[in-house]
């Protein structure tokens, strides 16, 4: 048995074969990405799978540096702001039609549109620009360094295909042909798919890129329940399982030909708040107010929290706690601001009773139990302490593609959601989660309880254009400052990244913990 441990955050773990021959791959996760399509759903799951059969114009390597994909180079515009993205000739899609700027183009504008729930990643765009089949430019409203990095995840469909089967533009919360269907320029394409239960990916021969795996097969098996699937891989039904939970670390350990991989993810685990809710919608005892909406109150709930419980019983000392919205160590990190709220439940008590709920109140908290590593657990073990000062939450737990919906039509009082930025900057996060919600700027599409601070909002373009980083931080900081004044979230901790494989598997871990099988060899 081998353990091997990554202790660097925007790296990642990288286990190298020598030689080997083709082989049949089986792994499996907690979750099934609930749609094939790229622009329909911004979440790890379904970018991470995604990413094995859909290419952007950029990636990001094993170290998670990045470089070209789609294009071969890029280079910032001269007589006005924004970047000029050189494409690669001669790709094609997995049906054997030729890839282009026209590709490049309908992508944009669908993952930019109304529809899309990734169109948070261009709201720095004024315009975009084709020059002939493989330039085109992508005009920002101001200078903005970070753009490359932050469409990665940006994949590019056939506007070909996607016009001729209706799929002009995604589904989020319902179905298309792109919903099922796949036709990427990527290493991998999909063999069969049968939702919820099993999907077959085969190697694409017409691939560009140079294969450095040997998988001749690779079979994704969705395991929901954390003893089921540590049974798969201990029998050998599976080659590779993510995550597993921390408690059979040890059992895995302790067993011969198997391999347990630990990291720590850039995602930071948190609960959000309904702002913008007039009343509660779960409670028992308020009706026609929302206390949530009292920054006492939303104080009282940070206070609440023993993190350092949460990480010894749920999580086995192996993970720190949370001041802000990113993780120590990400572009933007405010090492001014790193102190979190502390464990306090007298103080708790006293900001209820100043808030005007010496006797506390009922709520309702929504969380997923198959996204997050012990989210369930979590979600029981914060409710228990929620109730020690008064605040006695109504769990109500369910899986990821019944969870997000439910977010979105603003069913909740108090929710649970982690968040690994794209760009590894804390502008990623001001951005999606704490501007204020504005369709036609393409902001705020993940706060779902609707934050909104005023110097908040007037300081992210700032952010984003400055180039000087002393004063760039300063403002990041005065961000950090406020939000957390306010108790915009309740950071918890940085989510650890616990994955199990056979000894013979080679693969990387990579700290946004997406899986590339591009890098996977059975030996």
């Amino acid at each position: 048995m081998k353990i091997l441990k990554l202790v660097f955050i925007g790296g990642a773990m990288s286990l190298t074969a020598f030689s080997a021959s083709a082989e049949t791959f089986r792994w499996a996760s907690n979750t099934d990405p609930q749609t094939m399509d790229p622009h329909a759903v911004n979440s790890a799951p379904v970018l991470s799978f995604l990413n094995n059969i859909y290419e952007g114009l950029v990636r990001r390597n094993q170290g998670m540096s990045i470089e070209g994909s789609l294009a071969q180079s890029w280079e910032p515009l001269t007589n006005e702001n924004g970047w000029r993205f050189n494409l690669r000739e001669g790709v094609t899609f997995q049906d054997g039609s030729l890839f282009n700027s026209e590709d490049v183009m309908f992508s944009y504008e669908r993952a930019s549109s109304e529809a899309a729930d990734v169109r948070s990643w261009f709201a720095p765009v004024k315009e975009v620009r084709v020059l002939d089949d493989y330039t085109i430019d992508f005009v920002t409203n101001a200078p903005n360094p970070l753009f490359p990095d932050s469409i990665a995840n940006f994949m590019i469909l056939d506007k070909g295909w996607a016009e001729a089967n209706g799929a002009e533009l995604p589904a989020r919360d319902a179905e298309n042909f792109a919903t099922i269907n796949v036709n990427g320029t990527g290493p991998f394409t999909v063999a069969s798919r049968d939702p919820g239960i099993k999907t077959v990916l085969a190697p694409n021969a017409g691939w560009w890129g140079a294969a450095e795996h040997n998988i001749t097969e690779a079979i994704f098996t969705p395991i929901g329940n954390a003893a089921t699937g540590l049974a798969a891989l201990l029998s050998g039904e599976i080659d590779f399982i993510q995550p597993i939970p921390l408690q059979d670390v040890a059992q895995v350990e302790g067993r011969n030909g198997f391999k347990v991989l630990e990291g720590e993810e850039t995602r930071v685990i948190m609960f959000g708040f309904g702002h913008e809710h007039k009343e509660l919608l779960y409670s028992s005892d308020v009706t026609g107010a929302n206390p949530f909406q009292d920054v006492r109150v939303r104080q009282a709930a940070a206070h609440a929290i023993d993190i350092a419980s949460i990480d010894r019983v749920l999580f086995r000392g192996k993970i720190d706690g949370a001041s802000q919205l990113v993780p120590a160590g990400i572009s933007g990190y405010s090492e001014a601001n790193s102190t979190r709220s502390a464990y306090d439940p007298e103080r708790a008590k006293a900001l209820l009773t100043e808030a005007g709920y010496p006797n506390g109140f009922s709520f309702g908290l929504k969380c997923p139990n198959d996204r997050y590593i012990n989210d369930e657990a979590l979600c029981r073990a914060a409710a228990s302490m929620f109730a020690a000062v008064g605040l006695n939450a109504e769990l109500s737990t369910g899986p990821v593609r019944d969870y997000w919906p439910q977010l979105r039509e603003d069913a909740f009082d108090m929710y649970l959601l982690g968040w690994s930025p794209g760009t590894f900057d804390m502008e990623h996060p001001i951005r999606f989660l704490l501007s204020t919600p504005n369709s036609e700027k393409k902001l705020g599409s993940w706060n779902f309880g609707g934050y909104s601070n005023q110097r908040v909002d007037a300081l992210l373009p700032s952010i984003q254009q400055e180039i000087d980083p002393a004063k760039r931080q300063a403002m990041v900081d005065e961000v950090v400052a406020i939000t957390q004044a306010e108790a915009a979230y309740i950071p918890l901790y940085t989510q650890p990244l616990i994955w199990a494989a056979k000894d013979n598997i080679d693969l990387t871990q990579r700290a946004d913990n997406f899986f590339m099988l591009r890098w996977v060899t059975v030996n």
